[in-house]
């Protein structure tokens, strides 16, 4: 008996094992599925600081890529061609000058090259809208990813707002406006003492930087003003006399010095004296350039 009931009772007791396992499974997967989901509850709130901590971060990120657009003002003989040189190896940008842009845009057959080749050889005047345009190409280059400097654009009002449209349009603004600052009377003095060597463009003043062959109480003439090197007369360009400089200087009061009015209320405006010796210029303009 029992034996019989010990038999009887095995498939019994295996059956409630079986179902122990199962309920042990089940559990087991119920502990897991209820892990997991801690563990998600605690991720769940490390994903969304992640994520606000990117979308955060993307505005820096984008004020980060922001160019330097510098416009490098001053009347002629302010000493813009001395200083800008140190400007573009200080800030590592590059001095994009229209003449320049006009000259590589024709030379590269690009559109805007064809357009403004056709203006020239026509004896025309390239219009705002087209150099513009070669601005807006040029500054699209590798060169220019971190920033640039124009020299000699814009020269008056509507050009500054047809620039600023432009920039605007790429997410750029002017940045900084540098204005080198001389009195008339000292850029008659440096200009119109100004002589050169054609074939090398050396450059010789009768007053700052006398070549060897003027001697002292000499007049200024092609039998006196001597190149160092060669021997060959100077000469004085066309635009370097009195009454050249005296047109040039009106036009850039009357057109170009307005232009700072116009960037003045943004705060890029930064004047320096240009009025003093070079190095005092250049640590002048040190001090106004961003760090």
């Amino acid at each position: 008996m029992s034996l019989v009931c010990a038999i009887s009772l095995r498939p019994l007791m295996l059956c409630l094992l079986a179902g122990s396992a199962s309920s042990f499974s089940m559990l087991g997967s119920a502990a897991r599925s209820a892990s997991d989901a801690r563990r998600a509850a605690v991720r769940a709130p490390d994903d969304e600081r992640l994520h606000a901590v990117r979308c955060c971060a993307q505005p820096n990120a984008l004020a980060a890529e922001s160019k330097m657009v510098m416009i490098l003002f001053g009347p002629p003989g302010a000493g813009k061609g001395s200083q800008a040189p140190k400007v573009v190896e200080t800030l590592d940008i590059p001095q994009l000058s229209t003449g320049d842009m006009l000259r590589a845009a024709v030379a590269a057959g690009s559109e805007v090259g064809k357009q403004a080749k056709s203006v020239m050889e026509s004896g025309g005047l390239v219009s705002d809208e087209l150099v513009v345009s070669i601005i807006r190409d040029r500054i699209q280059e590798d060169d220019c990813e971190g920033g640039f400097i124009l020299d000699g654009f814009p020269r008056t009002v509507e050009q500054a707002k047809m620039l600023d449209a432009m920039l605007e349009g790429t997410g750029d603004a002017v940045s900084l406006v540098l204005a080198l600052e001389v009195p008339d009377e000292v850029l008659t003095e440096r200009i119109c003492g100004r002589w050169v060597h054609k074939a090398s463009g050396r450059s010789y003043h009768v007053k700052f930087a006398k070549p060897k062959s003027l001697g002292e109480g000499d007049e200024p003439s092609e039998a006196t003003m001597l190149d160092d090197e060669t021997g060959e007369p100077l000469m004085q360009r066309a635009d370097d006399t009195e009454e050249a400089l005296g047109k040039r200087l009106q036009g850039y009061h009357a057109q170009t010095v307005p232009i700072l009015d116009h960037y003045s209320p943004a705060g890029v405006v930064k004047k320096v004296d240009a009025n003093v010796k070079p190095d005092a210029v250049w640590t002048s303009i040190e001090a106004v350039l961003p760090k």
